[in-house]
């Protein structure tokens, strides 16, 4: 193995975690959108958007805290999916046509972590003593 593998094949978990943690945070933002109008105004609600934003703010700050990190992600990727589903799919099948391009991004990167785990800077691996 070259010593850049090496290198590579040692900062992986760590970029694992900041993956996590970006991904949670700009997610969290969402949600945050719909209940609390920031960092913008957020869309028009409906009674459904209320629910979304309440998985948005507690998957968020789960998923940046690294608790229950496989769980949280399993059920967020789930989530997104079901959101390109109802709210993107029907118009368009293309994802840059109809809006829902951060849907599918978000889906298979909570898919990523939920095989990937935490990382190393996560409190599934410093308290709970899972990955």
């Amino acid at each position: 193995m070259t010593s850049l593998s090496v290198s590579l094949e040692r900062g992986r978990p760590y970029i694992l975690s900041i993956l996590r943690i970006v991904v949670a945070l700009l997610f969290l933002q969402h949600g945050l959108q719909k209940y609390f109008g920031f960092p913008s105004a957020g869309p028009h609600m409906r009674p459904i958007l209320y629910i979304q934003g309440l998985i948005e703010i507690g998957g968020g700050i789960l998923l940046l805290l690294g608790a229950y990190t496989r769980v949280i992600a399993f059920i967020l990727a789930g989530d997104m999916a079901v959101a390109y589903f109802m709210a993107h799919f029907p118009r368009s099948f293309f994802p840059a046509v109809n809006g829902g391009d951060a849907a599918v991004l978000y889906c298979f990167t909570f898919l990523y972590i939920f095989f990937a785990g935490g990382g190393p800077w996560s409190l599934d691996r410093a308290v709970l003593r899972q990955d």
